[in-house]
């Protein structure tokens, strides 16, 4: 009979992979909300900011002051406290930079000013508290940094104040700070929805400018929204539990939201992800966004999960990084950081292009997201590869995508991986696309698949190849007598990406 000797084992120690980049400087952010506080610490100033730690405090130091006009003095207990938590935190990840911003609470509150002294002097920190203006401003910009292409309106909820900004083209123009955050609400509207909707109208009737979002997309953006959100994916049984980009009609928006103003505590208390702290004021957000979009009048609503933070971090990254598409940005860092031959990407690209000879720059911007990711799953078990290749795609926090992009994006690398379509997961979102997403995200794959095979990934093979399509057949060139391009390897793949366009394969 033998037993392990720990004498003879070797010292535990974690080694050191080989050619590690060191991390970047992360950057930390402090918001000092009417409701909550929180830090998010993200992983350097890139184009798609990535959390790496986000936690939150409810202090609730906007609560009472519309009678009081000061914050809530058990609320600046907690937020103190749990502000010196968030500086010791930040500080011990070695942030580069830490911005504390504080809001309407503090903003307005006849004591704010010895609140900030007090948070300044206990952690060696500077406050910066945000007019109304600058935090509208921020919470446009946290939109516009996730949708580049946002047309419409931007309205952040938070505990305090409204903020509601007009964006277009990249910028934005129109906007005004009210005190309709959701505590100034409750405490205006005594649990009665005709003083809520009083309230509402008296701080938002004398806005003529807001039917300039006619027509166009309304952003909300805040916890108590996200909240709603949560309630809208569970009643409509929608596929995708995915706030961001979670879009709705307006006519269906209105009908939902009727339909949450009618369920009980209880009702609500059993779907996934709402906070019961969020409960007692649910119904006061559903009200204020039923009266925006009333005044309004837009196509569509549509959940953001990016506003104000988001926005201050968008305004330190340099104006080169700012014009980067966020989409390709993500999907470029994850490919250099799980790919193989991240550098192969364009190859792809241009290699698959007679494919593709009418392509919309929507379609393409996607296919090339496809190609830098289409590496990333390689160190999966082979049988789950596929399936792990779509959920994660379907459901990482990737910015400028909407949801039925989402869905072509994950089921196309997932034909890459040679997924199963009939099983229940996938199943679930294609019903989020129609027969030709699905054709189409399943010719990319295959081609995908097809170059991976030529090439094995490595650079500076696929080159020397070429696809060429007429109306009946499917063309593969080859460098003639190169040893790489044993056919066998790869006409099974070929014949089946010729099969998916109906046409006739050809080696040449």
């Amino acid at each position: 009979m033998t037993s392990d000797s720990a004498d003879s084992a070797p010292p535990l120690a974690i080694p050191s992979p080989p050619g590690r980049k060191p991390r970047r400087k992360p950057v930390g952010l402090i918001d000092i909300g009417s409701n909550s506080v929180r830090l998010v610490v993200y992983d350097g100033l890139t184009r798609s900011p990535a959390a790496l730690f986000n936690e939150k405090a409810v202090c609730a130091l906007g609560a009472g002051m519309g009678a009081s006009g000061r914050l809530n003095p058990d609320g600046v207990i907690l937020a103190l406290d749990a502000i010196g938590r968030f500086v010791a935190l930040a500080r011990a990840m070695d942030v580069a930079r830490l911005d504390v911003l504080a809001t309407a609470a503090v903003r307005e509150a006849s004591d704010g000013p010895d609140f900030v002294r007090e948070v300044e002097a206990r952690n060696d920190i500077q406050v910066q508290v945000l007019s109304g203006e600058q935090e509208a401003k921020r919470a446009a910009l946290g939109v516009l940094c996730s949708v580049p292409e946002a047309d419409g309106m931007v309205a952040d909820l938070g505990g305090g104040s409204l903020e509601l900004v007009t964006v277009a083209g990249g910028r934005f123009g129109k906007f005004v700070s009210r005190p309709l955050g959701v505590l100034r609400l409750d405490e205006a509207a005594d649990g009665k929805r005709e003083r809520c909707l009083a309230e509402i109208d008296r701080h938002l009737g004398d806005l003529d400018w807001l039917g300039e979002g006619k027509g166009r997309s309304l952003y909300a953006v805040g916890g108590a929204w996200r909240s709603l959100a949560r309630v809208c994916i569970d009643q409509m049984q929608y596929p995708l539990h995915v706030l961001d980009n979670y879009t709705l009609r307006r006519a269906e928006a209105h009908q939902l939201l009727e339909i949450i103003s009618r369920l009980g505590r209880k009702s609500l208390e059993q779907i996934p992800g709402v906070s019961r702290k969020r409960l007692p004021t649910l119904w006061l957000a559903a009200a204020l966004l039923e009266r925006l979009l009333e005044l309004i009048e837009p196509e569509r609503l549509v959940f953001s999960v990016y506003g104000m933070r988001e926005g201050q971090f968008y305004r330190q990254l340099k104006p080169e990084v700012r014009r980067q598409d966020p989409l390709l940005a993500a999907s470029a860092e994850m490919s250099l950081a799980a790919g193989r031959f991240p550098e192969q990407a364009d190859e792809l690209m241009t290699w698959m292009d007679p494919l593709f000879p009418d392509e919309a720059h929507a379609a393409r911007r996607l296919r090339l997201a496809a190609c830098l990711l289409g590496d990333s799953f390689w160190t999966e078990h082979p049988d789950y590869r596929a399936l792990q290749a779509f959920l994660r795609i379907l459901r990482l926090p990737f910015m400028g995508l909407d949801h039925r992009d989402r869905a072509r994006l994950a089921l196309t690398v997932h034909s890459r991986y040679r997924g199963d379509l009939s099983h229940p997961l996938v199943n679930q979102a294609l019903a989020l696309l129609d027969d030709g997403d699905v054709a189409r995200a399943r010719v990319i794959g295959l081609a995908l698949r097809l170059g991976h095979a030529l090439s094995a990934g490595a650079p500076g093979l696929l080159p020397r190849t070429a696809l060429a399509m007429d109306a009946q057949t499917l063309t593969l060139s080859l460098e003639p007598k190169h040893p790489a391009f044993l056919t066998s390897a790869f006409s099974g793949r070929f014949e089946a990406l010729a099969k998916a366009l109906d046409r006739q394969p050809k080696i040449a």
